[in-house]
């Protein structure tokens, strides 16, 4: 860890001191992970055509703007940086006898050079991915589409949303971090008759990843086409699906169940299931406890468990696609024998943590285990060990891989220091398996993450937020070799304008 760098992101943090207060308007609020939240939004009206007069506009211009610093450049991996300008604009109508509308246009263009090898079609700018898409030829593009466009009917304690939608949950999200947010063609109900119950099930069609601009398949991973998500499983590929003569665009079943009847007790169930491929059962729980006036301790743990339904068959147990049909033959290949079943999509994760607050700090520290048994499959934006030990932009639910995380973060505006500031900073230790990345069944090695966030607004620039983030990643060489081409830098500047 170079401390020049570690200068750097707490120079940049301190430039945030000034006078500044929360980024909330009358109707949003913006999380810390960029998400909107409507605080007010259209209410039920007398006639169709109030549903139109009486509703919203909601406006959000971006700006994000990326740096790569690699320690040792490649063909395929060099320094690299992107600049991406754009913004949103949502619709939602009035309440006409509980049916309601949404729709959310959302765009974004480059603004630097594309990031392409001359004469390949390699795009590098893995670093400014989400401020564009990538066509075929590797070149870059800009991205205008209707990301959201559902119906929403709401009676009593029953929501139901059909059409393109965000949806969270610990698999899935709608994770709006960049430019334009994932989100799904998919029909979902929420009921909360039941007391201290949340209820939801949804039937999930097509996703749209946040770099792309049509809706493509939940599953099948093909190169700026279909799911080439980071967390993508590469071996079931749209070429190893016909082979298997399996659905290219299988639908998706989620069940979750939020319950908190006993007091300080938050528990969640989840279940993610994609017909033909793989079934995802998550149970999860955190108790707050209060250690006297000022300090609570929350432990949580969550478990994972990972179903195979013949995702194993068609890609294999790796998510690099190194044991998928394509890739195999007759027998597979030396990378199988570092996999307990090769041909199985069977697996699990084991998760704690403990979090302690007081005011506006808080502490965490997190664990997880992944069994020595398959790759967990994830493309859809939710991360199976968030919360837990996933710093940005890190994959860590690999077979037989050891996490442990430490974090801390300080709200100076509710401390009454520096309004509208918040720090976060994290330092992980992800620890992969040496067989597995001898065998190349991985693409990932040991490594050390220290990440930081800073988040400011100012009181004289109304509805707007700042934000810098910072991330050294020390990978170790891969095995057999003293060539790292896994360690870098990664510098984010962030901008949001609501309107």
């Amino acid at each position: 860890m170079k401390l020049v760098n570690l200068s750097i992101a707490a120079a940049a943090a301190c430039l945030f001191a000034t006078s500044a207060h929360a980024l909330k308007t009358e109707d949003r609020t913006v999380k810390g992970n960029y998400q909107v939240e409507y605080t007010k939004a259209p209410g039920d009206v007398n006639s169709f055509t109030e549903m139109f007069t009486e509703g919203e506009f909601y406006g959000r211009l971006r700006s994000n703007a990326f740096l790569w610093e690699w320690d040792n450049e490649s063909a395929a991996v060099q320094d690299n940086d992107m600049w991406g300008l754009g913004g949103s604009l949502v619709a939602k109508t009035g309440f006409y006898h509980g049916f309601g509308a949404t729709l959310g246009f959302y765009g974004t263009t480059q603004v630097l050079d594309d990031n392409t090898i001359p004469g390949s079609t390699t795009n590098f700018g893995k670093s400014g991915k989400d401020t564009y898409r990538t066509r075929g030829n590797g070149t870059e593009a800009n991205i205008g589409v209707f990301a959201e466009a559902f119906l929403e009917y709401k009676a009593g304690k029953t929501d139901v949303k059909v059409g393109r939608q965000g949806i969270d949950s610990v698999m899935l999200a709608t994770n709006d971090t960049k430019m334009v947010p994932n989100t799904f063609e998919a029909a979902v109900i929420e009921n909360k008759d039941i007391p201290n119950t949340k209820l939801r099930a949804g039937y999930i069609m097509s996703q749209k990843l946040r770099d792309h601009q049509t809706f493509h398949s939940l599953i099948a991973f093909e190169k700026y086409n279909q799911n080439d998500d980071s967390g993508a499983h590469k071996g079931l590929s749209t070429g190893n699906i016909n082979k298997a003569r399996e659905d290219l665009n299988p639908e998706m079943l989620l069940a979750t169940v939020d319950n908190t009847s006993i007091p300080n007790l938050k528990l969640h169930g989840e279940y993610v299931g994609l017909n033909g491929f793989v079934n995802t059962a998550i149970l999860e729980a955190n108790y707050q406890i209060a250690l006297g006036d000022k300090w609570t301790l929350t432990p949580g743990i969550r478990y994972l468990n990972q179903m195979d339904d013949g995702a194993g068959a068609i890609g294999g147990a790796s998510l690099n696609g190194s044991l998928g049909k394509d890739k195999s033959g007759t027998t597979y290949n030396t990378a199988a024998g570092s996999y307990t079943n090769a041909k199985s999509a069977d697996g699990s994760i084991l998760m704690g943590r403990l979090v302690a607050a007081s005011g506006p700090l808080e502490l965490m520290a997190g664990y997880s285990k992944v069994s020595d048994d398959a790759d967990i499959i994830a493309p859809w934006r939710g991360f199976p060990t968030g919360g837990y030990t996933r710093s940005m932009a890190q994959v860590n639910w690999i077979a037989n891989t050891k996490s442990w995380m430490v974090k801390a973060a300080y709200d100076f505006g509710k401390a009454g220091v520096v309004p509208g500031l918040k720090i976060a900073a994290d330092y992980v230790d992800m620890n992969f398996d040496d067989a597995k990345v001898a065998a190349k069944s991985t693409d990932f090695t040991d490594r050390n993450i220290f990440h930081v966030d800073a988040w400011q607004t100012f009181k004289s620039v109304p509805n707007t937020e700042f934000k810098v983030r910072f991330a050294t990643i020390d990978a170790k060489p891969s095995a057999g070799t003293v060539v790292d081409n896994n360690s870098y830098n990664e510098y984010r500047f962030e901008i949001n304008y609501l309107f």
